[in-house]
């Protein structure tokens, strides 16, 4: 009996859908239902939920028969059941934009939305606005006003969310029901208060100074509803940004004295608010953070939570803010609930002292297992940050981190560590040996492929730097043996690395290699096959070329290049310079990485910002003959205040022979309209200026582009330059409603601030992984070197001065000094305008208070080595 039981109950507990296999024909078979004398609402109530359930789950249902079968629904209307009639009220929404002619129930919807029974009132008028358009609307404004201030909160909570959905449609309607929404604002009711403000907002908030005038007369009034103290708190907070409004702001003080409201809700926000705006200093996120150490120990889970999110949040750029509250953190790293004990000891991680580390590993490793993905995820990116702080711990967290790599996780999880293990091994020589030890453990077992790939390379980038390079080549050759195609191709290259770096390791790397010609994988052997003969030749230079740098050009350009020489035959060979180069972002090294590892990616190369100027000046026809583009500045230069009446950026496109200066010009004026704009350009250089392509029209607040191109001059050592910039253009007044122009306009002209050409302009930023091979393979032959000394107060300041000017890419994270040095060597790598491939090694040394700097340039043409030797003095 009492097996029979408990089957019984499996039974019930199954979850088995009743609708499941339903038939969209059968259910609206079931439909004449709806024209049964009596009607019959229990039958008729699971005849709607069917239909329903059958538009929710995505079945299509043709105009013909939704229009049918709404037809019979309407009969409906004449059965008084509550449960039926809400049902009636949903299905109308649901079909409104299916059947046709839905417009025939309004007045039965009317006469629900006016009539006593309080309980159709309000699911009436949702209904009834959904199906209302625009041109119906007039008809039943009067009601819905009523419906705004009526007594029963439900009716006026339903008329006011009900028109902030036609504001959509019919927002010169609705803003006529601003004074029945202002009313509806002194409601007792917390919902009716919380939606009238909402609607009062949304219809003022493109009139910025209405909008502040709705703050500052509600922030004097004591709101009754919290939820409408919050609403307003977030207004507050987008009109301090828009304003870009001080501290000092009323707003800000507004916000503030929340932090004093008796609703714990209204508090949080005020808090999140503060916590989260611009350029808040320590002092003034004070107040905030007490309240949020206040509610860390609160017996309610839910603004415990809020309260520790949020102050990790603050941890990240103000930790020493949260210092404060360390005690109660410590308190719950033991919470039964494991989100805020995650959230505690990542916090703890952002602003524990070095001497807390070891205590907090082991208090994290206590919990770990007991985790999602998600919070493992958390706790790994805090520890990367607290390695980065405190670069002598890194010990500990590396074999923390290790720990964690044998653990069961998905991909995120194992990525986030893989991660954090490749950031301290590239920014601590101290850690390299060990971290390259755990991820060779990791690849033993590793089911991801982009990760094994990942770590190949990163095993072909550092282990012949290390003291005991042989002991990878085992964990490589393994990967050749044992893994798919992709890993063992990544593990032929890495092995490659290792023969062109270590004389000694050559012999055994080629024995290997001949074996992996006979893989089964055409991709594998091919690879083999290159290295091998490479390998065999015993040149720096080709090594350099084929295995230690990979080529610089970007995925998407050569493409479009070779598309373009295979369509147009000619008799000269393809020339890899006229490739457009892969661009480097400006970031920290390990920033670039992270960026360029092998994870989760689209399936197709997306264009990069310089690949479309290039197609966009390509369609130019006076740009047609330029040939290919050699660089785009990254940040636009601002040739105008932003109060000014006009907004002028540049960005310097640089060609072979040729600088083309595009304008984007926007025209914050509404009276007036600009024609044929063109931006005139002067300088006492040999720069000559070949033509202007203006900009047709600038309609108010409407941005145009306009370009000016410059030949370079003969002379290859004169690149740099100061232009003079004249707006001139033909102004129009025009009719500020309509934007029409009103007479035929005069000419007129706007003096800009002035444009520099300098030697970054000429030189694109590359990455040389191994630079020491790119040295040799450059050669002697243009080297040229002198002595300066800079005006910078340390040798951080010179590096960062030096690497800004030449616009050249550090390599080998030369760009970051070791703390306490007196000296140090810079490497950069970069194509110089011509496509000739130019490097730099700056020896750096700290003496009296300024630096001495020691630069040796060398490039494949004489005159880009000059002009960047010279560039720094």
């Amino acid at each position: 009996m009492h097996m029979l039981k408990r089957d019984k109950k499996d039974e019930e507990d199954s979850s088995s859908n009743p609708y499941a296999n339903l038939e969209k024909s059968a259910v609206l078979q079931e439909a004449r239902n709806f024209n049964d004398t009596p009607i019959n609402p229990r039958r008729c109530c699971h005849t709607l939920t069917k239909i329903l359930y059958i538009i929710n789950t995505g079945e299509h249902i043709g105009t013909m028969e939704a229009t049918e079968t709404f037809f019979a629904m309407t009969k409906l209307f004449q059965s008084n059941d509550p449960t039926l009639r809400r049902m009636v009220y949903l299905t109308i929404k649901e079909m409104a934009n299916i059947a046709e002619d839905v417009i025939i129930v309004t007045s039965s919807l009317t006469k629900d939305m006016t009539g006593k029974e309080d309980m159709f009132r309000a699911a009436a008028i949702r209904t009834l606005c959904k199906i209302t358009d625009s041109t119906m609307l007039q008809s039943i404004e009067r009601y819905m006003k009523q419906a705004i201030v009526d007594k029963v909160h439900a009716v006026s909570s339903a008329a006011l969310v009900s028109s902030l959905h036609l504001m959509k449609t019919s927002y010169d309607v609705v803003k006529r029901w601003v004074n029945e929404a202002t009313e509806a604002v002194s409601s007792d009711n917390v919902m009716v208060q919380y939606h009238a403000l909402g609607l009062l907002y949304h219809i003022r908030k493109n009139d910025r100074l209405a909008v502040s005038k709705l703050v500052a007369k509600y922030s004097r009034q004591a709101l009754k509803s919290p939820y409408a103290v919050c609403m307003l708190i977030r207004i507050a907070c987008k009109l301090l940004v828009e304003e870009d409004a001080g501290h000092d702001s009323p707003f800000f003080d507004f916000i503030e004295s929340c932090l004093r409201h008796k609703s714990e809700m209204v508090i949080y926000e005020a808090a999140h608010a503060i916590v989260n705006m611009q350029n808040t200093t320590a002092r003034e996120l004070a107040p905030a953070v007490s309240v949020l150490q206040l509610f860390l120990s609160s017996p309610k889970p839910t603004l415990r939570f809020a309260a520790t999110k949020t102050l990790n949040k603050v941890a990240m750029s103000h930790p020493a803010a949260v210092t404060a509250c360390n005690l109660d953190l410590e308190n719950l790293i033991t919470d039964v609930n494991r989100s805020i004990a995650t959230l505690a000891i990542t916090t703890l991680l952002k602003t524990g002292s070095e001497s807390s580390v070891d205590r907090l590993m082991k208090q994290i490793s206590s919990f770990m297992s007991e985790i999602s993905d998600e919070f493992k995820v958390v706790v790994v990116q805090a520890i990367k940050s607290l390695c980065m702080k405190y670069p002598r711990k890194h010990n500990v967290m590396m074999n923390f981190l290790s720990s964690m790599l044998r653990d069961e996780g998905g991909f995120d999880y194992k990525k986030a560590i893989v991660d954090t293990v490749i950031s301290i091994v590239e920014e601590n020589n101290e850690a390299k040996e060990a971290g390259l030890a755990h991820l060779c453990e990791f690849i033993e077992d590793c089911e991801h492929t982009s990760l094994a790939v990942r770590i190949l390379h990163l095993l072909g980038r550092e282990g012949p730097r290390t003291q005991q390079p042989s002991k990878y080549i085992r964990f490589i050759y393994n990967r050749v043996i044992l893994e798919n195609a992709s890993v063992r191709a990544a593990a032929v290259s890495s092995l490659a690395k290792f023969g062109a770096n270590c004389e000694d390791l050559l012999p055994s790397v080629l024995v290997l290699l001949e074996r992996c010609l006979l893989d089964g994988d055409d991709e594998v052997r091919d690879r083999a096959t290159l290295y091998l003969h490479v390998l065999k030749e015993h040149q720096k230079a080709l090594n350099s070329v084929y295995i230690l740098n990979s080529l610089n050009v970007s995925i998407v350009g050569l493409e479009r290049a070779l598309h373009h020489y295979t369509t147009e035959p000619s008799e000269v060979p393809f020339d890899m310079k006229s490739v457009p180069l892969e661009t480097q972002p400006i970031t920290d090294q390990k920033q670039v990485i992270g960026d360029v590892g092998i994870g989760k990616g689209p399936d197709k190369m997306a264009a990069s910002r310089q690949d479309i100027f290039a197609e966009q000046l390509g369609a130019i026809p006076e740009f047609a003959a330029l040939g290919p583009l050699f660089k785009s500045s990254v940040t636009p230069a601002e040739l105008t205040e932003s109060e000014t009446e006009y907004m002028i950026n540049c960005i310097k496109h640089t060609f072979a022979e040729h600088i083309v200066f595009q304008f984007d010009c926007t025209n914050t004026l509404n009276d007036q309209q600009l024609e044929n704009v063109t931006i005139h350009m002067d300088t006492s250089d040999d720069f000559e200026v070949l033509c202007y392509v203006p900009a047709p029209v600038l309609k108010y607040n409407t941005p145009g582009t306009t370009y000016t191109c410059v030949k370079l001059p003969e002379d290859p050592i004169s690149v740099t330059a100061s232009f003079s910039n004249t707006m001139k253009f033909i102004v129009k007044d025009c009719d500020p409603n309509t934007g029409e122009p009103d007479d035929e306009g005069y000419e007129d002209e706007y003096v800009l601030e002035d444009i520099e050409v300098t030697v970054a302009d000429h030189i694109q930023r590359v990455m040389k992984p191994n630079f020491g091979a790119s040295w040799e393979e450059v050669g002697e032959e243009n080297q040229i070197e002198e002595t300066y000394a800079l005006s910078a107060k340390s040798l951080e300041e010179a590096v960062k001065n030096i690497v800004t000017f030449l616009g050249m890419q550090p390599c080998e994270r030369s760009d970051k000094v070791a703390e306490g040095r007196s000296s140090h060597t810079l490497y950069l790598a970069g194509v110089y305008r011509g496509g000739h491939e130019s490097l730099v090694r700056a020896r750096l040394a700290m003496m009296e208070g300024s630096v001495t700097m020691q630069i040796t340039v060398r490039s494949e043409d004489h005159s880009a080595s000059e002009v960047i030797a010279a560039a720094v003095g």
